[in-house]
């Protein structure tokens, strides 16, 4: 079996140079998701090191039914977010911090209370929740070109570079996030529109598979924590000089200057 620690040195060493590396699959040879945990877990520890920071939340990937299909995978995968990648309201996405940043539009949970358990459902999930947010998940992949299996995605923390929370703060009493919508553009232009039915169909059934998930490997959600539970819309790529703009239905609006 490939050495966890020895695979997550080189996905370390990448962040920090700042260059993508070919695919641990194909240069180290394959392994398996359990493996894969155990590479992320290293990756997320060295990253804490680095940054001084602690983590702060968790965040979804693969959770609709046409990006599973691509992946040939049949179930979502999750990653860490850590202090260090929040982006605050109005402050500008620096590219030259990532390697190839991309963007996308989620939903985001603010929970209010510790999440564990092998049987949590979307309706704890929702009563659990102090507030959901309009989020934009900052992808960067450590992989040159975003090229990579799903055990690589899954080792390099999801592709999980930063998230910028909208300022406005929404109770879930009443919401169907199911019918939340969101209209996402790039410099003005319309790139995507999509519902949060987009994600698991619902966006709280996200967030309880990974309280499900979590718990196989005995871990757990606590309070305070910030959940990005999915993409709506696929990632749009962005540079220096791009504006994004991601309109959310009931849930406000967020935007994100690229410097």
């Amino acid at each position: 079996m490939s050495d966890p620690r020895e695979l997550a040195a080189r996905l370390s060493e990448a962040a920090a140079n700042l260059v993508g590396i070919e695919a641990l699959t194909t240069t180290a040879g394959p392994f398996d998701v359990e493996t894969a945990y155990l590479v992320q877990d290293t990756v997320v520890a060295d990253r804490i090191r680095s940054s001084g920071t602690a983590i702060v939340g968790a965040k979804l990937g693969l959770t609709s039914v046409a990006k599973q299909r691509q992946m040939k995978v049949d179930e979502p995968l999750y990653g860490w977010l850590t202090g260090d990648m929040a982006i605050d309201v109005a402050q500008p996405l620096r590219c030259s911090r990532f390697i190839q940043p991309r963007c996308e539009p989620e939903i985001a949970f603010l929970l209010r209370q510790d999440l564990g358990g092998r049987h949590v459902t979307a309706s704890q999930v929702l009563a659990a929740t102090a507030a959901v947010y309009p989020a934009i998940d900052v992808l960067d992949s450590r992989f040159a070109g975003y090229s990579f299996t799903h055990p690589d995605v899954i080792a390099d923390n999801a592709s999980g570079a930063g998230f910028v929370l909208g300022g406005q703060a929404t109770g879930p009493s009443g919401l169907d996030l199911r019918l939340t919508g969101v209209v996402l553009e790039k410099n003005g232009e319309l790139v995507a529109t999509a519902a949060g039915a987009a994600v698991l169909g619902h966006p709280a059934a996200s967030v309880a598979w990974l309280v499900r998930a979590l718990a196989t490997r005995g871990r757990g959600l606590l309070a305070g924590q910030v959940v990005l539970s999915g993409a709506l819309t696929e990632a749009v790529p962005v540079s220096p000089g791009d504006v994004i703009v991601a309109r959310f239905d009931r849930l406000g609006t967020i935007e994100v200057a690229c410097r």
